[in-house]
């Protein structure tokens, strides 16, 4: 069996089929509802800490670094991507083993996306690590900030020139990042280089940064750099095109981030032409009497969050389309009342299907006013358990 098959398998096994509930499904979906055991478990008594909380949380089961992105090539047609580090736990923090060449306890999986008109490029990979070692297949430090996983890469600068005096000065190494990834397939290859600058603050979502999944308390730490400009080249089927547009990164880490009831997700973010920002979700099932469990952000120009209860947040899907065999809502009734948002959310395209190891739905998305149909913002759709 090839190594990389294994990791995959092995870690379908983890995420998948771990403990289940007494009807013999997988706690949560993909097992995200499994009880965290000797695994460290977020909540809102801990503070977090940055740059420190950047990098990786080995204590904690599972954990991921996030980002999409609304592209415009030279020409003014829309692009959207995707690049997301996935790292899992094998065993609790009490429980690693001695770090050897041949001794894991992490780890990662990888997933990149090309998308533009009805074409979607998607590749994955897998890789494992010691939490020990300073140097690996995979991995996440914080400063300077780097993740990656092979030759796919997210990562800073480490230091720039002060121009007055010559000299190397550190700087904050999450503000401007470059990605870059790249996927030979035998319609000519897809990737990307980008430059991805901060120009807003890094957003803590929930509880000063814990975000509460479900009635009964279950949650993870959860941040987003909601504010990136993003330039650079984006090839799709061996073209190389100029791009420029908005990106999202998420942060999120926990050991057990769902109730085991909850077997799915739809989750938004969205850039509205305002100025302000959008984070909300809901998880099918796992709330008061059995309902969804809803939250979300409502954010500033200037940054500034504002926490939705989920009783602050209407979500409604209006219609569904076909895709890899399932019925997937692919237009929503997006409320939020507070905020004086009623909007509909529709995917330009559906064919969006994110054909992993642990298959899930992820695409651009379009925002309109519900009542006069004008624009009002674009952003992404994730959505799971379909």
């Amino acid at each position: 069996m090839r190594p990389w098959l294994a990791v995959a398998l092995l870690l379908l096994t983890l995420a998948g089929c771990g403990e289940e509930t007494p009807s013999g499904e997988p706690a949560g979906f993909a097992g995200l509802g499994e009880a965290a055991g000797s695994f460290a478990q977020a909540g809102p008594d801990i503070t977090l800490r940055f740059p420190e909380d950047h990098a990786a949380h080995p204590d904690y089961r599972i954990e991921w670094w996030y980002l999409t992105a609304n592209l415009e090539d030279e020409h003014g047609e829309p692009l959207g991507l995707q690049w997301t580090l996935f790292r899992q736990a094998l065993t609790p923090p009490d429980q690693q083993p001695e770090p050897t060449p041949w001794a894991s306890d992490q780890l990662w999986m990888a997933h990149m996306a090309v998308s533009r008109g009805d074409t979607h490029r998607v590749a994955e990979r897998f890789a494992r690590s010691h939490s020990a070692s300073d140097s690996s297949q995979a991995g996440v430090v914080a400063e300077p900030f780097a993740a990656w996983i092979d030759h796919w890469q997210l990562a800073s600068h480490e230091e720039t020139s002060d121009e007055t005096s010559g000299e190397a000065s550190k700087t904050d190494t999450f503000a401007e990042l470059q990605l870059t990834a790249h996927q030979d397939d035998e319609h000519g290859g897809f990737g990307y280089d980008l430059t991805l600058t901060a120009e807003g603050p890094l957003v803590l979502h929930g509880e000063a940064g814990f975000s509460q999944k479900a009635a009964d308390g279950q949650g993870s730490f959860y941040y987003s750099q909601p504010f990136w400009r993003i330039e650079g080249e984006v090839t799709l089927d061996g073209e190389t095109r100029m791009v420029s547009g908005r990106g999202w990164l998420d942060r999120e880490w926990s050991s057990q981030l769902l109730d085991e009831r909850q077997q799915g997700w739809d989750w938004f973010s969205l850039h509205l032409e305002s100025g302000h920002k959008l984070m909300a979700f809901q998880l099918r099932g796992g709330g008061e009497d059995g309902g969804n469990y809803r939250s979300g952000t409502w954010i500033s120009p200037e940054g500034e969050p504002t926490a939705l209860a989920p009783d602050a947040i209407g979500m409604t899907p209006l219609g569904t389309r076909r895709v890899a065999g399932r019925e997937i809502p692919n237009r929503w009734r997006l409320e939020v009342p507070g905020a004086g948002l009623d909007l509909v959310v529709e995917a330009p395209h559906a064919e969006r299907w994110m054909d992993t190891s642990v298959p899930y739905w992820e695409g651009e998305v379009v925002a309109r006013d519900a009542d006069s149909g004008e624009d009002k913002g674009i952003g992404y759709l994730e959505m799971t358990g379909y």
